[in-house]
């Protein structure tokens, strides 16, 4: 395991593992609409609050990319989980592509990308069709820094809205305010920092297993043009399921197709 504690939850079972990586800045708690239907559908179920957030410990350091697809390796390790489903949340699609680069392929069947961060968020000359602005990335951080509550409160409802408004019921966006309290400053500083600058592109070249990209075509957080579609192009054979009318959080929002979705895939 890495040299903090992470907290895990894990089904058991024999079935074949599914390991969901979790979006910022909330838990593995996220999860809890597929982690049910998963495990009725017979698989392992593995999930774990990222450093920083949730229930792990909470280091001031270690929010770059490869420490986190460090700590995706020793979760897998310490379990010794092969053959395995590898899904991506936003923030958690960047550790599935830097732990395929980094730790190779041989413990991993397939990936999901989830509404996921890849190939690379933020907008430069190299890398126009990022979407997200210099500006826009200075102007969260600030927003983080200096009124740390009030940013949330408007992030978790920028998360579960589209164009037409929130997609949630407010209990369930209170739900994921309250996850996304529980993590450190530190963390949530630090990961933005990660998921909002870390170049991707190369990391997808090396993924050749089956891999899934759904997303919400209702996405304001993490714009689906951007990110899904051009990841969906890099990853020769990956299948696209695109959720109409979804928002960023579409696992909540939509959770029916989108377990739908992922069942589909991981019955392939």
């Amino acid at each position: 395991m890495p040299d903090i504690r992470l907290h895990i939850e894990d089904s058991g079972g024999d079935g074949r593992p599914v390991v969901l990586i979790h979006g910022w800045p909330l838990s593995a708690e996220s999860w809890d609409e597929q982690t049910d239907a998963l495990v009725a559908a017979g698989y392992r179920v593995v999930s774990y609050d990222r450093r920083g957030f949730g229930r792990s410990e909470q280091p001031e350091t270690g929010y770059d990319y490869d420490t986190l697809a460090a700590d995706l390796d020793s979760v897998l390790t310490d379990l010794d989980l092969d053959d395995v489903t590898l899904v991506g949340f936003s923030m958690g699609g960047g550790e599935v592509a830097r732990y395929v680069s980094a730790y190779g392929q041989d413990r991993v069947r397939s990936v999901v990308f989830a509404a996921a961060v890849p190939p690379f968020l933020l907008q430069s000359d190299d890398n126009p069709d990022g979407p997200l602005s210099e500006e826009l990335y200075q102007q969260m951080r600030g927003g983080l820094e200096q009124d740390r509550d009030a940013f949330l409160d408007d992030f978790t409802t920028g998360f579960f809205s589209t164009a037409e408004g929130l997609q949630v019921t407010e209990e369930q966006r209170q739900q994921a305010l309250a996850l996304a309290k529980q993590s450190s400053q530190a963390a949530a500083l630090g990961a933005m920092d990660a998921w909002a600058t870390t170049d991707f592109r190369d990391d997808l070249g090396a993924i050749s297993v089956p891999t899934l990209v759904i997303h919400g075509d209702g996405d304001q957080t993490v714009p689906f043009e951007g990110s899904g579609r051009r990841t969906h192009a890099a990853i020769d054979g990956s299948e696209l399921h695109v959720v109409e009318g979804a928002p960023h959080g579409l696992n909540v929002s939509h959770a029916e197709e989108f377990n739908r979705a992922l069942l589909g895939f991981l019955a392939e």
